[in-house]
């Protein structure tokens, strides 16, 4: 493998370990990212002459402790910092030159590091949008180009967010620590939207030429496991638990033989993973009888669609009113693009138009392929050909993920 494209693998499986290890000893997230990135530089030098370490991430991780290192040295608390670092070093074992140490954590457990690194990128110093961007960043390895689509904002923005948010992250010193017991449940709510983003970047990625990366899925599910056990009494938690594992059941059956989307009511149904639909409807119940919000009807919908063994068996009335409630729960205009869709199964497709036409001047869906997408179906199955190629063909030119924009494309020349 070209030394390039196994660094960009071990940054997006490893990176949030990178940082969370080295944060640990800097006490600052932002010098942190700054000491992964230059090790990343370092592995592009050195690899391919080297070759790729057996245990890559453990390697950028000890690159970065050493930096790290050189960057206290200059400091005002030289001795203590460097003392501290070297010792652990020491206790570690690691080594650019040494055997490096198996980091694979193959269970559900996530290290310490990570839980710190997500309380602290969520702090309450910080504006909800900026910990969701930067937590985004830390945890996710996404760029400021996938977060402002996931926002349907401008990459600007989410540059700006980011910055100010390492800037308040140093100014208001910090703590990397998980929260006491007591201010946890405040700040769960801005741990829970992060975490349903990263899943949701994995789950339909917003750029490149893959429509899944599975990583980001497993990460955001362990990061919901990690919290759960945490907060055993709070239902949300289980209720975007609930979603993620039920969600990313679908994964085996969601893409083609050549990695092309395959719709929903297109899917191999035996190819879902039970093993993960049966813990999320756990996770669900748990959800239901402590009295779940948003996440957990968005559960219920999911567990709708599981429990269906064939796409007619679907109970598409009980999952527009379930949308319903959502809708006046939360407002957002892209839930009820989705009781749309959930309406025209249910009542025909004019009615799910009537509805759609309704959302035409959301500022949120403005530029939305999804809309485009969702009305070309409709559209095309009320024999309307000329105005839902149409709109195929816009969703094709709003999308930024190659697999989406030929599924588009597919779908408006078959009405040509």
């Amino acid at each position: 493998m070209p030394a390039r494209d196994a660094v960009e693998d071990v940054v997006r499986a490893e990176w949030a370990r990178v940082v969370a290890g080295v944060a640990r000893f800097t006490g600052d997230v932002g010098l942190a990212e700054e000491l992964a990135q230059d090790a990343v530089v370092a592995a592009l030098e050195q690899w391919p002459d080297s070759g790729v370490p057996r245990n890559a991430g453990a390697w950028l991780t000890t690159v970065a402790k050493r930096r790290a290192v050189d960057v206290f040295r200059r400091t005002e608390n030289e001795q203590r910092k460097y003392a501290e670092l070297g010792r652990d070093l020491e206790i570690d074992g690691e080594g650019a030159d040494m055997e490096l140490p198996d980091l694979d954590d193959s269970g559900d457990h996530i290290d310490d590091d990570l839980l710190r690194l997500v309380f602290v990128s969520c702090h309450p110093a910080l504006a909800v949008p900026s910990r969701v961007a930067l937590t985004l960043r830390l945890l996710g390895g996404l760029t400021t180009a996938e977060i402002a689509r996931a926002y349907l904002t401008s990459e600007p923005t989410v540059a700006a967010r980011i910055t100010r948010a390492k800037k308040a992250l140093a100014a208001a010193g910090v703590p990397f620590e998980v929260p006491p017991v007591a201010e946890r449940r405040e700040r769960l709510g801005s741990v829970l939207e992060v975490i349903y983003l990263i899943f949701n970047e994995g789950y339909s990625a917003t750029t490149g030429d893959d429509w899944l990366r599975p990583g980001l899925c497993d990460d955001a599910i362990r990061l919901g496991r990690v919290l759960a056990g945490l907060t055993p009494d709070e239902p949300e938690v289980h209720g975007l638990l609930a979603l993620m594992e039920i969600q990313a059941s679908r994964a085996a059956a969601r893409t083609g033989p050549s990695g092309e989307p395959v719709l929903l009511l297109d899917q191999d149904r035996t190819l879902w993973d039970r093993p993960m639909i049966d813990r999320g409807l756990t996770a669900l119940d748990r959800a239901d009888r402590l009295g779940g919000g948003p996440y957990t009807l968005q559960a219920a919908i999911a567990a709708c669609h599981a429990r269906a063994a064939r796409p007619e068996d679907t109970d598409w009335d009980r999952i527009a009113a379930i949308y319903a409630v959502l809708a006046a729960m939360t407002g957002s205009p892209v839930v009820e693009l989705n009781r749309a869709v959930a309406v025209s199964m249910a009542s025909g497709p004019q009615a799910g138009l009537d509805l759609l036409d309704t959302l035409a001047d959301a500022p949120a869906l403005r530029g939305y392929h999804l809309l485009s997408s969702v009305r070309g179906d409709l559209l095309a199955k009320l024999g309307r050909a000329d105005e839902a190629r149409a709109e195929f063909e816009r969703a094709a030119e709003l999308t930024r993920n190659t697999r989406e924009r030929e599924l588009s494309l597919e779908r408006a020349r078959s009405l040509g």
